[in-house]
């Protein structure tokens, strides 16, 4: 199975370039998985900071049936929760657009780590 690995500090500019990498990596109709990797990204930067590690990990291509996206950081205690934002909330909306394109999403506890995936 082809896989993309990229581990790089959580920052905003980061962000282009996970989205640039996925939509070279997947292909036309990579939309889905550069939204997915943007609201992961953003809920490390605001949750654990900006410049916390994280590794990136895209499993398919554009091809494959199911393409399954995989952001890991350093901090199994900070778990993501999906809730509904308010319409006046600036933000609060990241994991809610993820459950929303995904076919699953969850979250894996390693040593250490924490890894929200989903599924498209």
């Amino acid at each position: 199975m082809n896989e993309l690995v990229i581990r790089l500090p959580a920052t905003a500019r980061a962000a282009r370039l996970l989205r640039h990498a996925v939509r070279e990596h997947l292909g036309p109709g990579s939309g889905d998985a550069e939204l997915c990797v943007s609201e992961l990204l953003a809920n490390v930067i605001t949750h654990l900071g900006e410049g916390t590690p994280v590794t990136l990990r895209v499993t398919g291509t554009g091809r494959a049936a199911r393409t399954r996206v995989e952001l890991t950081d350093p901090d199994p205690r900070a778990r993501p929760v999906r809730r509904e934002a308010a319409a006046t909330d600036e933000s609060g909306r990241g994991l809610a657009l993820l459950d929303a394109v995904a076919l699953r999403w969850g979250v894996t506890e390693g040593y250490r780590t924490k890894t929200v995936w989903c599924e498209l």
